[in-house]
């Protein structure tokens, strides 16, 4: 219990809370001296009869899978990551890079069995920044040397870089790094509903981890050290908006406060949603807007479908969109809008 004069600091004196540390989670750091096509791992691409090698593809975003739309190349596939190439090899080509924390935390999940993930071998880190929680995600390990309940700080080493997961091969070995916020604290019951197979990951799940663009968010540290990890996430650029009906507590939303525009105690008949064009929830703020059920109520002005431009989340063009089926999953997911189940532990072995 606060005594009356720190009651008073306190309310006089706001918690100030310390800056977040972070750092690259392997020994190459040249997204920092301006050569990114030494720092990110190339894909293959063959577009319209040209093999190319596009460093690009590796970093964050709708960068991989080129089509022609009339006059223009759209490249349609999200990447949720970045993968970063590796800094040494022996011999044989294998990669020798040691994976490290980009941040102090503990470590909540890993799996060690590559075959039950397109991650493969993979570690999850959950962080409080700011006092709110945070997953970083680091993935086709070659060798996990970590375990749940660890505590980390920024650098302690995780595992080794590998190839790990569907469609490597030592050439293009890399590590895949995420930084995330957790959709869902009951996502077994989601993946019951909606998905199939065994979900061998818990609430850990790749699905279960909506990503932000962490390559700008190194950056952005590095140019402001005192950058608070939720004030780069709210000031992402928002592509469309979602209004949803307010029915009683929304978890997604007590456990991220700080999402909330406005006063989260106003009475409204609904919550209006603003989402990335990849789909990451940035925003959030009590609407009048009656509606009966998930209403697509902005959207970014496109000449293109908008199902190229958000993996498939929207249909429709222009100034006009509703959700397809894909985007009332993520919908669902987001506002534990499915039957809860009771949730299995993951998987380690």
């Amino acid at each position: 219990m606060l005594r009356p004069l720190a009651l008073a600091a306190a309310l006089f004196f706001p918690l100030i809370l310390p800056a977040v540390e972070l750092q690259l989670p392997t020994e190459n750091h040249h997204l920092f001296t301006g050569e990114p096509e030494k720092f990110y791992m190339y894909v293959d691409r063959t577009f319209e009869g040209e093999t190319t090698k596009p460093w690009e593809a590796g970093s964050f975003g709708f960068v991989r899978t080129p089509i022609r739309v009339g006059e223009d190349v759209v490249l349609t596939k999200f990447h949720e990551g970045i993968d970063i190439q590796p800094a040494k090899r022996d011999k044989a080509g294998n990669p020798l890079d040691l994976v490290m924390s980009v941040s102090g935390g503990t470590v909540v999940h890993a799996s060690d069995v590559a075959g039950r993930s397109n991650y493969g071998k993979y570690v999850v880190v959950e962080h409080n920044f700011e006092g709110d929680t945070f997953f970083s995600v680091y993935a086709h390990l070659a060798e996990v040397t970590a375990k749940p309940g660890d505590p980390v700080k920024p650098g302690s080493v995780l595992g080794r870089m590998g190839y790990t997961g569907a469609g490597l091969n030592r050439t293009r070995a890399h590590l895949h790094l995420e930084m995330c916020l957790l959709m869902s604290r009951h996502f077994d019951g989601w993946h019951t509903a909606f998905s199939g197979g065994t979900n061998f990951h818990g609430n850990f799940n790749g699905m279960n981890l909506a990503g932000m663009d962490v390559a700008s968010l190194f950056l952005a540290h590095k140019k402001n050290p005192n950058l608070k990890v939720r004030d780069f996430v709210k000031t992402s650029p928002a592509y469309f908006k979602v209004t949803i009906p307010r029915d009683g507590t929304w978890d997604f939303a007590e456990r991220h406060r700080w999402m909330i525009n406005g006063d989260p105690a106003t009475p409204s008949p609904s919550w209006e949603i603003s989402f990335t064009a990849t789909g990451l929830a940035v925003g959030i703020a009590p609407s009048p807007r009656e509606v009966p059920e998930a209403l697509v109520t902005g959207v970014r002005n496109s000449k293109l479908s908008h199902g190229y431009l958000t993996r498939g989340l929207l249909t429709g063009k222009g100034n006009s969109a509703t959700l397809t089926r894909s985007g009332k999953q993520l919908l669902a997911l987001l506002t534990d809008d499915f039957p809860l189940v009771e949730a299995t532990p993951p998987v380690v072995r």
